[in-house]
């Protein structure tokens, strides 16, 4: 980098930090703060969903794969989200929306007090918060990694500078200054990605061009769809796992949804994603599956190889706008996150541990929120310093094996919570299917793991949490069905737009006369 490249990266931070000053004036409560007031347009949601599913994680671990096996890394990663949220824009993105239009809560997990009871919702919202944390640092670490590579400074400052960033903007504005600066980091990955794919083709004239390229001896089998560990059982459970996590399991794509007016905008916001997962990434794949040609990457996994192959065809200031743009995706999906972890902390867990969080004011509320949001921020870079310790592994390994494993105990009971078809499975089957999944997982990637020859494979690891908690959950509601009219209710409501349908003629319960205890959203 020369000071051109710098000079692009420090005006984006500036402008990062000018949205969220910007967006401070649209903030006037909790509600504002977690889900926009519901006032954000279905495209602008939209493109806020699609941007914060990506990381720099894409330009590390799964440039890695996109090095060592070609193509797989998008039949198996970006084609099941783009799947798995065109299938959810039917089937949970109007629900989740009347989870703020019908039942007024802030946080998506707020319903689960009443849909099935408080024990639930505390499992559900620590645990997540938990792997959240896990989750966001795997993110710092991919940042930092290519940060050191442009710039030469060690991990954990890098860690720091994007942290920091991030925290400034997005504690001030709340999910407005998430969304607005999701746009701009769109634009900045459009420009970005455009360039390097141009640069790439311009190359592959030495190679025998756009379509002989295929050919080359370095990128023998890169055509090939599902190959090594990334096989048909490793891509039927990811889009599993994804149908869950990018329709709101991981909780920031929930409030996408949340954000906007109406069901119907929330549906229309979900396939706009779904299209954009669907053709954007192949622009951005296509240097990684060609990087064998043109670099030769210092890291055993390939996780340098988009890195080196930036720098080595890039000039300066298109160098500091694809840096720009690694930037852009982290610091989109980590401000999500942490704004989605603030929701589910204020609204859910402060009330039940803290008295005095009961009866917080708008004003005090936005200010548990803020100090809940860099708090967070906070345990992840303090999480992201120990990946690659024995603990994690590398980046890629805390992404699919950890949170795609741990994805589907803690989804499961929130999403399917939703739909009709699962109305028997109450407080047993969300409980039960929750911590067996947990112990699935441990099993699987542990003891199970440490006897196998070889190791388990990574497509066990990964579904057989998803199955056992998915069979528990259907299983126990049939055995033991909790379909009480109180949770019918809820149900319903989600369900159904109008005042005289089902959700009319079940009675909803009385609130409980101790406020942690009240119906979701009241005073919020």
């Amino acid at each position: 980098m020369n000071g051109l490249d710098w000079a692009v990266l420090i005006a984006y931070f500036g402008v990062m930090v000018a949205i969220g000053v910007w967006s401070h004036k649209r903030v006037d409560n909790v509600s504002d703060f977690f889900t926009a007031g519901g006032k954000m347009p279905w495209w602008l949601s939209g493109i806020s969903h699609h941007m914060s599913g990506y990381s720099a994680v894409m330009f590390t671990g799964y440039a890695g794969i996109a090095y060592t096996y070609g193509v797989t890394s998008f039949v198996t990663w970006s084609f099941p989200i783009a799947l798995g949220i065109a299938i959810g824009s039917k089937l949970f993105a109007p629900r989740i929306n009347r989870l703020r239009s019908r039942l007024h809560v802030a946080s998506p997990l707020e319903y689960l007090k009443n849909r099935y009871d408080l024990k639930t919702q505390q499992a559900l919202a620590w645990s997540g918060m938990l792997l959240k944390i896990v989750d966001v640092g795997a993110k710092w670490a991919a940042i930092a990694t290519l940060l050191s590579v442009f710039t030469g400074i060690s991990l954990n400052q890098g860690i720091l500078i994007t942290g920091t960033i991030t925290a400034v903007y997005c504690t001030i504005g709340g999910l407005w200054a998430d969304a607005l600066t999701e746009l701009g980091q769109f634009v900045i990955q459009l420009l970005a990605g455009i360039a390097m794919f141009v640069a790439v083709v311009l190359k592959l004239d030495d190679f025998g061009g756009f379509f002989g390229v295929w050919d080359e001896p370095a990128l023998q089998g890169h055509e090939k769809p599902l190959v090594g560990p990334y096989g048909t059982v490793f891509l039927l459970a990811f889009l599993f796992i994804k149908l869950f996590e990018y329709n709101g399991g991981m909780l920031n794509q929930a409030q996408r949804y949340m954000a906007t007016a109406n069901p119907r905008e929330a549906e229309r916001s979900a396939r706009l994603s779904a299209i954009l997962w669907l053709v954007w990434p192949l622009v951005l794949f296509f240097p990684m599956w060609m990087s064998p040609l043109l670099v030769e990457s210092q890291k055993p996994d390939g996780s340098d190889s988009y890195a080196l192959m930036t720098e080595q065809l890039l000039p300066h200031g298109l160098l500091g706008l694809v840096i720009v743009g690694f930037f852009s995706h982290t610091m989109a999906m980590c401000s999500s996150d942490a704004n989605a972890i603030a929701a589910v902390f204020t609204r859910d867990c402060a009330p039940v541990i803290w008295k005095r969080a009961r009866t917080w004011t708008d004003s005090s509320g936005l200010v548990a929120a803020r100090v809940a949001t860099v708090v967070f921020l906070g345990l992840s870079m303090a999480a992201a310093t120990q990946v690659n310790s024995p603990a994690f592994k590398d980046i890629i390994t805390v992404v699919i094996k950890w949170v795609a494993g741990l994805m589907g105990p803690m989804a499961i009971p929130m999403m399917l919570g939703l739909l009709r078809p699962f109305r028997r499975s109450g407080p047993t089957a969300a409980l039960g299917s929750w911590s067996m999944g947990l112990l699935a997982f441990w099993l699987v990637n542990y003891p199970v793991n440490w006897n196998v020859e070889g190791g388990v494979p990574l497509q066990y690891q990964v579904s057989i949490p998803l199955a056992v908690s998915l069979v528990l959950y259907i299983l126990i509601g049939f055995v033991r069905p909790e379909d009480t009219p109180e949770r019918l209710a809820i149900i319903e409501t989600v369900n159904t737009d109008g005042g005289d349908g089902a959700a009319a003629r079940v009675p909803v319960a009385e609130p409980e006369p101790e406020p942690a205890d009240a119906v979701p959203g009241k005073g919020g």
